[in-house]
C-alpha cells in the first residue's frame, strides 16, 4: 500500500458517504476497525451518531475524499451528484494530491453504467471498483455481508484490507461492471424466491391452510432459504415498513433487463418478475418491502372472480 493510502498508523484512509439503512452500520463497523474514520451524508443529522463515536464528519463530499472512498448510495446517479463541481470528490482529491485514489461503489447500479464511468474516471487517475452488496441490514449490522467485486487487479488489491472488513464473503468476479452482475443475479434469486413465497401463501390462504404451519414446513425442507427466514415474520404479521423495497427490486430488475440486453440474452424468469414487480408499484406498494409484493399478487389473483 502506498504512503498516500494509508494513516500514519498503517490503516486505510477510508471515507463513507452516505449513511442510509446500509451505510450506517458498514460506517460503524469500520470506524470500529479502523479507529478513524470521515463520513459524509447529505443530511448531516444523520451523522451525528458517528461523530459521537468519534468519526469525522465533512461537510463536502470533496472534504470527505479520501485514497479509499466508499459510496453506498442508492443509484449511479447519486454517485455522479457526489464527484462532479467544486464540492465533489473529483476536486477533493485533486486539492488533496492524492494519486490513483479509489472510488467503491456499494450501491446496486447498472452493471453497463458503472463500467462506463470506471472508464470516464481512469482518465482522471481514478480507479472505480463496483463492489454491490447482499445480505440486508442484518448483514451490514454483523458484518456478514456478500461483496460482490468488479474492477481491476491493482485498484482491488490496494482496496482488499477495506473490502474484507465490509463483508464476510468477499469475491473478485472480474473487471468494472462484473460486481454488478453478480449482483444482478442475486436479485434475480431474491426476487425469485420472494415472489415464489408470496404467491404460495396466496394459494395457501385460499385454501385455507395455516401461515405459521406452512413456512414451518418449508423451512424444514428443500424450499428453505435465508429469504423465508428473513421475511417470515412479515408474512406472518403483515407488517411490511421498512426494508428494502418493492421499488428497489424493481429498480434491481430493471437493471437485469438491461444487463440482458447488453449480451443478447431473453430471460423469461426476469421478465415475468420485472412484470410482477412493475404491478405492485403500480398499486402504491413501492415503499413497501419486498415481501409485501404478496398483497399486489393477492389483488391480481382475484380480481377476476
Amino acid at each position: 500500500m502506498s504512503a498516500s493510502a494509508a494513516s500514519s498508523a498503517g490503516t486505510p484512509d477510508v471515507a463513507v458517504l452516505g449513511l442510509g439503512r446500509m451505510g450506517e452500520p458498514i460506517a460503524r463497523r469500520l470506524l470500529t476497525a479502523l479507529g478513524s474514520l470521515t463520513v459524509w451524508n447529505r443530511t448531516s443529522a444523520k451523522a451525528a451518531a458517528l461523530h459521537a463515536a468519534g468519526a469525522r464528519v465533512a461537510a463536502t463530499p470533496a472534504a470527505a475524499a479520501a485514497p479509499f472512498t466508499l459510496t453506498v448510495l442508492t443509484d449511479l446517479a447519486d454517485v455522479e451528484d457526489v464527484l462532479d463541481g467544486q464540492n465533489g470528490l473529483i476536486a477533493g482529491w485533486a486539492a488533496a494530491g492524492l494519486q490513483r485514489p479509489v472510488l467503491v461503489v456499494h450501491g446496486t447500479v447498472s452493471p453497463v453504467g458503472v463500467a462506463t464511468l470506471a472508464r470516464r474516471l481512469a482518465g482522471d487517475g481514478i480507479d472505480v471498483i463496483d463492489a454491490p452488496l447482499s445480505g440486508g441490514v442484518a448483514g451490514a449490522e454483523s458484518g456478514a455481508l456478500s461483496v460482490m467485486v468488479g474492477g481491476a487487479d491493482d485498484a482491488v488489491d490496494r482496496a482488499w484490507p477495506v473490502l474484507s472488513l465490509v463483508g464476510s464473503t468477499v469475491g473478485h468476479l472480474g473487471p468494472s461492471g462484473a460486481g454488478e452482475t453478480a449482483k444482478a443475479c442475486n436479485q434475480v434469486v431474491v426476487a425469485a424466491t420472494v415472489t415464489a413465497l408470496a404467491e404460495a401463501l396466496v394459494l395457501a390462504d385460499a385454501d385455507g391452510i395455516d401461515r405459521e404451519q406452512l413456512l414451518d414446513l418449508l423451512g424444514g425442507g428443500l424450499a428453505d432459504s435465508e429469504v423465508l427466514r428473513q421475511k417470515r415474520h412479515r408474512w406472518l404479521t403483515g407488517d411490511f415498513q421498512g426494508g428494502g423495497s418493492v421499488a428497489n427490486q424493481l429498480k434491481d430488475l430493471r437493471f437485469v433487463a438491461e444487463a440482458a440486453t447488453a449480451r443478447g440474452l431473453t430471460l423469461p424468469v426476469a421478465a415475468t418478475l420485472r412484470t410482477v414487480f412493475e404491478h405492485a408499484v403500480a398499486d402504491g406498494d413501492g415503499d413497501l418491502d419486498h415481501a409485501g409484493v404478496e398483497l399486489s399478487l393477492f389483488r391480481h389473483a382475484t380480481d377476476r372472480r
